[in-house]
């Protein structure tokens, strides 16, 4: 076999010159300089760059220190925003840790300097301010000073803000006229100045346990079964005149979720969202 596989290289010229030139490559890539010492590989460092955190979105919550107010104070701490809030009376009475993560502000939206200073770094504003009286009392409270309010944060170049209003309730609506009137009319302007980042909630009866001072009363008690019960019956709630007196309660930490969602979720539909709305986006977990 060995004669063999000679005879066939001496007999094939262009096999034994292929053979040779394959011996010589390979005898070269082996062979190194015993002067030459190879450059170790080198890696450009990479520059350091510092990076900063992205902005916390500052939140600004009128009215903060009340039922709904606190709960959406608590709620937004919560999700981690920086918040701030401004009312007539200024810092919270309560004795709650959350009160002391809040940067209080005391002002009246009647007045159109209060809220230069509490606007200042504010992303997005929630307005729970609202109150009962006579008719131009209600009118100025639930309607001027929100209506203050928007204007200044939309001249403020807010990105979002959020109405707390409230549901038609037929017949209750004519008793509360300066009420409803005030609200209806700050809703409107809201959704002027707010086309594309405007959100009205309009809650029925909100329950929870509220303080009056050193009392503490549980709502929920008769709130919460309530809710259980309304839910399932809105084509009641279509009746005339009596129908709206069938809108289900809803828990004040389910408007505080929704109303933290609506300010700070850029993909939140503007606009106006009523109860069962309100029921529905509170079951979605917050991004």
């Amino acid at each position: 076999m060995r004669t063999l596989v000679s005879r066939l290289i001496h007999s094939n010229p262009s096999f034994s010159r292929l053979n040779v030139t394959a011996s010589s490559k390979i005898a070269r890539s082996f062979t190194t300089d015993s002067n030459q010492v190879d450059e170790p590989f080198k890696v450009e460092e990479a520059e350091t760059v510092n990076i900063p955190p992205p902005p916390t979105d500052k939140l600004l919550v009128l009215g903060g220190n009340g039922f709904v107010g606190s709960h959406i104070c608590r709620e937004a701490l919560d999700r981690g925003l920086s918040v701030a809030s401004l009312s007539r009376s200024g810092r919270s009475s309560l004795h709650d840790s959350w009160a002391t993560n809040v940067i209080w502000y005391k002002g009246n939206l009647l007045s159109g300097d209060s809220l230069k200073e509490a606007l200042n770094g504010v992303t997005a504003v929630i307005s729970c301010v609202g109150g009962f009286g006579s008719n131009s009392y209600m009118y100025k409270i639930n309607g001027t000073a929100n209506i203050n309010a928007i204007r200044a944060a939309a001249d403020q170049g807010v990105k979002r803000f959020v109405y707390i209003s409230a549901a038609d309730f037929g017949v209750v609506n004519f008793l509360l006229r300066g009420y409803y009137e005030g609200k209806r009319a700050a809703e409107t302007e809201l959704l002027t100045r707010f086309p594309y980042g405007g959100v009205i909630l309009r809650p029925g009866f909100i329950y929870g346990t509220r303080t009056v001072g050193s009392l503490k009363i549980p709502l929920g008690a008769i709130g919460s079964p309530m809710e259980m019960v309304l839910q399932h019956a809105k084509p009641l709630s279509q009746i005339p005149l009596v129908g709206p007196l069938m809108t289900p309660p809803v828990n004040v930490t389910s408007v505080a979720k929704v109303a933290v969602r609506a300010a700070t979720d850029p993909v939140f539909p503007p606009g106006i969202i009523d109860v069962y709305g309100i029921q529905r986006y509170s079951q979605h977990k917050s991004k």
